[in-house]
């Protein structure tokens, strides 16, 4: 293999271990894009797999351990939800803990997704297939991921921003927001916590596979139902509301109809704030890791430059309200 990492020896005895038998690797890259995990593209024994492993640090203080993710992973397998087929975990690999799972192929750039004329007709199946798998992830049965936490959902980022060290005043203003406006709770539901373009599979079918469960928790099904909603995950066609693909209507009436929890365009405005609050602030923790000397990245640095384009897009959102 060529520039196989120091780590590959500890990948074979595990893989071995995993799959019953000798494995030989006969090819490793690592693939572009994902700034809070590793993704390696294996040829092993046969079998194209996709190693997971940690990086650096972590966008969110509430990021599962890889271990428990796997676990997710492997609860929405069974629950028949679109995910690729979970191998097994790998423990550390070069002091790193890791997971494999099925190699899977297809688009996962958001901004391909949304302009790329051959995706047109996958971009009209969409909204319908993001809320069919939305649904199947909200009825994960709680007892399978017991690890899973519930924490109120402000405090969280209250809390991380003042990790950052430094004054915010617009995400401090959609804080303060947020405390005076809360809705009334829905019932908690397992919830993926990163659902949007950039963590599904598409082809020309459409939705091929839900990807990145790191995010995880017990919460409001509001949550996950507004994050596509928001600007940054429209990846430039700022007017289509619900990811750069198209509207929300149908997209909340297939939903309803499949969980009954009937939940109006209107019902997400809230979120849609919490969402560039969560956004803007995981923005400025990631480039604390470059910052810190920790993990030394121009796309780290870079996504803390992002946060402002949250904090503007949080001003216009509170004016309008």
């Amino acid at each position: 293999m060529v520039d196989a990492p120091d780590w590959a020896p500890e990948l074979r005895q595990r893989l071995t271990e995993l799959l019953g038998g000798p494995v030989e690797l006969t090819s490793m890259r690592l693939l572009a894009g994902g700034a809070s995990k590793e993704a390696w593209a294996v040829e092993a024994g046969g079998e194209r797999l996709l190693v997971r492993r940690a990086a650096g640090g972590v966008i969110h203080a509430d990021t599962l351990p890889l271990e428990h993710e796997l676990q997710v992973l492997e609860a929405a397998h069974d629950a028949g939800v679109r995910v690729p087929r979970p191998v097994g975990y790998l423990g550390e690999l070069g002091g790193r803990e890791a997971f494999a799972m099925e190699l899977v192929e297809g688009e996962t750039i958001g901004r391909r997704i949304v302009t790329r004329p051959e995706l047109g007709p996958a971009r009209a199946e969409l909204p319908r297939q993001l809320a069919e798998e939305l649904a199947k992830v909200h009825a994960i049965p709680r007892d399978r991921v017991p690890f899973l936490g519930e924490r109120d959902v402000l405090e969280r980022f209250e809390s991380e921003l003042d990790s950052v060290g430094e004054p915010h005043p617009a995400i401090e203003l959609g804080l303060r927001w947020l405390d005076d406006h809360r809705p009334e709770p829905l019932e908690p539901v397992v919830s993926h916590g990163d659902f949007r373009l950039g963590n599904v599979v598409v082809s020309e079918r459409g939705l091929e596979y839900l990807l990145d469960w790191e995010f995880a928790h017990v919460g409001d099904p509001r949550e996950d139902l507004a994050w596509p909603l928001v600007r940054a995950w429209r990846f430039g066609v700022d007017g289509l509301h619900l990811g750069g693909i198209g509207e929300p209507e149908l997209y909340l009436e297939r939903y309803a109809k499949l969980t009954g929890c009937d939940v109006a365009e209107e019902d997400l405005f809230w979120w849609e704030v919490l969402g560039n609050v969560k956004w803007a602030v995981g923005a400025l923790t990631q480039s604390r890791r470059h910052l810190s000397g920790r993990e030394r990245s121009v796309e780290l640095a870079v996504l803390g430059r992002l946060a402002a384009e949250m904090e503007y897009e949080l001003l216009d959102l509170l004016e309008r309200a």
